[in-house]
């Protein structure tokens, strides 16, 4: 059973903090997928994640390029093509309890300076933690990442 990671985000934005966190989850091995709700944001992401650093890439695609059950990172809208060990959404897009159950860990960034973020993120740790998912909640407002809240999950 995965568990979720939720990533309170006050001193790095969304692009920032996923190109610290992807090459780590690439370096495990895992296959992601960063669902989003807005198409414009994912190509101005996919964009981002091009013009990152030569010793840095990040070999990704979007859901509706060809061949994207293939990429090790997939942009998506909806449900993801790649078989994902890791799911992370941004911007308040959705992530249900069974997709939680089906990877090794699933992933919330929001924006803390974003009140209605932070309020869909508080709305789906109760949602994700009530059906059982072990939750883990990451504030980076010292200055360096610090777990602030655990549930253990059923």
């Amino acid at each position: 059973m995965g568990e979720v990671y939720f990533y309170h985000l006050t001193r790095s934005t969304v692009d920032g903090a996923l190109q610290n966190l992807l090459p780590r989850a690439l370096a495990a091995g895992w296959r992601v997928a960063v669902r989003g709700q807005d198409a414009d944001r994912l190509n101005w992401l996919d964009q981002k994640l091009w013009l990152g650093p030569e010793e840095g890439f990040l070999p990704h695609g979007q859901d509706k390029d060809p061949h994207a059950e293939l990429q090790p990172v997939l942009l998506t809208l909806g449900q993801p093509a790649n078989a994902p060990d890791c799911l992370m959404t941004i911007d308040g897009a959705g992530l249900e309890p069974e997709e939680v159950t089906s990877v090794k860990r699933a992933c919330i960034l929001f924006d803390g300076h974003d009140d209605p973020a932070v309020q869909q993120a508080r709305v789906q740790w109760k949602a994700l933690t009530g059906a059982g998912c072990a939750a883990v909640y990451w504030s980076e407002e010292s200055g360096r990442w610090e777990k602030k809240a655990e549930s253990a999950g059923r």
